[in-house]
């Protein structure tokens, strides 16, 4: 059913983990945008989850640390984190032993 059609209105209103309201889009973009570092740390952390198949370890945090760090030379850009995280040791040394 197309919500024009059947005159909807969309409540955007919600609270984020830390406490803060925010009401749609614009301002979820603005709260992420004003908060860099750990937006690319939380994005590394699922992107890290997913290339590795696995929950992360206390043992992989200072491997996302140092691809956040990096990353932060270049403005935070996901070609460098997903470059840095290549790179790292859990990523490369992934799989069945040999």
């Amino acid at each position: 059913m197309d919500r024009q059609a059947d005159n909807a209105v969309i409540d955007a209103h919600s609270v984020l983990p830390n406490g803060v309201a925010i009401n749609g889009p614009a301002e979820l973009s603005a709260h992420l945008a004003g908060r860099p570092a750990m937006f690319a740390q939380t994005l590394t952390e699922k992107l890290m989850m997913y290339a590795l198949n696995r929950e992360l370890e206390y043992f992989d945090m200072p491997q996302v640390r140092a691809v956040v760090r990096a990353a932060a030379k270049d403005n935070y850009k996901l070609s460098s984190i997903i470059q840095g995280m290549v790179n790292t040791e859990a990523f490369r040394k992934q799989g069945p032993a040999k």
